[in-house]
């Protein structure tokens, strides 16, 4: 563990006191299910010029707000990235900074220091075998399409989804990530997402409502689910229904890269084994913070302060802004304004 750098975090921080479901979707360059794009060249918003996307892949994702690039990761780096998963589970590792998750229904539980007990960890970017997967040049080809060449590694996640024990707990609901993110422009954000082994309907593979990233960033809250929703799984409120969905079914070490506004979720493990995932959110560095008092992402806000200082110790002295400050790093080209 880097306790320089950590330190050096610390004190950046004192400084700054169920409806029918569309057709399955199998992994592939361009998913040909969901919607063609209509439109010429110079109307993308989306993806930025480079000769890495193929324009099918450009319009495909200007027009869904989501594209999946097949075998993208090597097997070698999943099964060293589940070691060190694991190894942090058993608490052989303690990298600072990170932040363990259980599921609900697992707290229920005994605990014992295991993969088993752990649902999800967040912000290992002071893990040195994690962040390799932010720094993978296969990764950053393909999100310097969407960020640009001066590249923040904002937020990395390892989900461990649970297998359902009854309650449904392990869905996640309907979201947008950027109700997550005090950052702005939300054009120059996007989530790479790698699957660690198959992924399908019955495991909880990711859920989303093509084309969504064009609207706008809707309330978030809790949703109101009997067997009990997990810490921070905020979701949307007011999302149509009918909207056509697509499930992403993935093989070990594809990658699906998505916008910010992209509404998605994922559905219960109907399994016995545990569906793991690696995901990083990047921004480009020349991003600007907001001040989200006053909007709809206050509540998500005070939620992740009050852990932070919990967490930290700081109370009342930090704010929304400082938790993003301590887990982002630059990984590719200047830091400019982040």
């Amino acid at each position: 563990m880097n306790l320089t750098r950590a330190g050096a975090r610390l004190q950046v921080l004192l400084g700054h006191l169920g409806r029918p479901s569309a057709p399955t979707i199998v992994a592939q360059p361009v998913s040909g299910l969901a919607s063609p794009a209509s439109f010429q060249p110079e109307q993308f918003q989306y993806t930025l010029d480079n000769n890495v996307l193929t324009l099918e892949q450009r319009k495909f994702y200007e027009e869904n707000g989501f594209l999946v690039i097949k075998n993208l990761v090597s097997d070698d780096d999943i099964q060293r990235f589940r070691a060190e998963f694991e190894r942090i589970c058993r608490e052989e590792v303690k990298p600072p900074g990170i932040v363990i998750m259980r599921d609900v229904a697992l707290t229920k539980q005994d605990y014992m220091p295991s993969d088993r007990m752990v649902s999800k960890i967040q912000d290992f970017q002071e893990d040195e075998e994690l962040f390799r997967y932010c720094l993978l040049p296969e990764i950053l080809k393909y999100v310097e399409c969407f960020t640009g060449p001066n590249i923040m590694a904002l937020h990395g996640m390892l989900i461990n989804k649970p297998p359902d024990v009854g309650k449904k707990t392990s869905r996640h609901p309907f979201h947008q990530d950027l109700h997550y993110f005090p950052i702005r422009p939300s054009n120059l954000i996007v989530c790479a997402w790698t699957a660690m082994e198959h992924i399908d309907r019955n495991n909880g593979c990711l859920v989303v409502l093509p084309g969504t990233h064009k609207g706008t960033l809707k309330p978030h809250d809790y949703p109101k689910w009997e067997g009990g929703v997990n810490k921070m799984y905020h979701g949307i409120q007011d999302y149509d229904p009918n909207s056509p969905r697509v499930h992403l079914v993935m093989e070990k070490g594809d990658t699906v890269f998505f916008h910010p506004l992209l509404i998605h979720g994922s559905g219960r493990n109907k399994t016995q084994g545990f569906r793991k995932a690696i995901s990083c959110h990047f921004g480009s560095s020349d991003c600007q913070y907001i001040d989200v008092s006053g909007t709809s992402q206050e509540n998500i806000a005070r939620e992740v302060v009050e852990m932070a200082e919990k967490k930290y110790g700081f109370q009342g002295f930090m704010d929304f802004k400082d938790t993003w400050i301590f887990r982002s790093r630059l990984v590719k080209g200047e830091r400019i304004n982040i």
